[in-house]
């Protein structure tokens, strides 16, 4: 494949152009614009400029810089591991596990750890959904339990063992210092170690989870932003499959 180099643009192609922003600690002033100045220009940005800055509080301030990056990408050398197959529909998807697992599967769901996020795992399965498209509650031949936030990781295995759940989803926003890495790491652990991991489908998400990353830590599957219940539905019924 030939290479694709690419840069971004703003007013014309290849020209550069981006907006960035960020905190530093200094006060709103004519030397704190020098320096966002100066990072910018570290950060490989020719002819930065500060387009905004606020007072966040005292000796804190928000800067917006504009510039031309000197940098840019081959495009044809980028390789995703992404879950890769068309998205079946709710009709689609209770024919397959009718003709190809033969019963109704169970899933459950739960943000876990102290994550007490739940606006991910609800929109993947409440039965309203989200942005259009319906959730697990709504979907013939499939039995969803969403356990809410801030469920740990034994309990959740609890739940699974007691369910006799074929597929555990698990949801994680907060991701400061890495905790969902290590949140995430200790259910693989914790299921390994109870011999089940093996005879569960198991699935993470959240807006910094890649397909990548969910297969580093041992995961079937992961799903970041603009994944729905379709989505993870999908791959799951036909992981199951595969597996039959």
């Amino acid at each position: 494949m030939d290479k694709l180099i690419i840069r971004p643009y703003g007013d014309t192609l290849d020209d550069g152009k981006v907006q960035l922003s960020f905190t530093l600690p200094v006060l709103s002033d004519d030397k704190g614009n020098e320096a966002a100045i100066i990072l910018a220009k570290k950060m490989g940005i020719s002819d930065p400029s500060v387009a905004h800055r606020a007072a966040l509080d005292e000796g804190f301030t928000f800067f917006v810089v504009y510039g031309s990056t000197v940098h840019n990408v081959d495009y044809s050398a980028i390789k995703v591991q992404s879950v890769q197959g068309d998205v079946m529909s709710m009709d689609e998807t209770a024919r397959f596990i009718r003709e190809n697992i033969g019963r109704e599967i169970v899933v459950i769901g739960a943000s876990t750890g102290t994550d007490a996020h739940t606006v991910g795992i609800d929109a993947i399965m409440n039965m309203k959904g989200f942005a259009g498209h319906y959730g697990l509650e709504r979907y013939e031949m499939i039995q969803a339990h969403n356990l809410g936030s801030q469920v740990s990781n034994e309990e959740f295995i609890q739940k699974a063992r007691e369910l006799n759940a074929d597929v555990l989803l698990v949801s994680q926003t907060v991701t400061q210092k890495d905790i969902h890495i290590a949140n995430l790491t200790e259910l693989v652990e914790l299921l390994e170690a109870e011999g089940i991991r093996d005879k569960v489908v198991l699935i993470c998400g959240g807006p910094r989870i890649t397909n990548e990353l969910a297969k580093e830590l041992g995961y079937d599957a992961g799903f970041g932003k603009n994944s729905f219940a379709g989505d993870v539905a999908t791959f799951a019924v036909r992981e199951m499959a595969r597996r039959i």
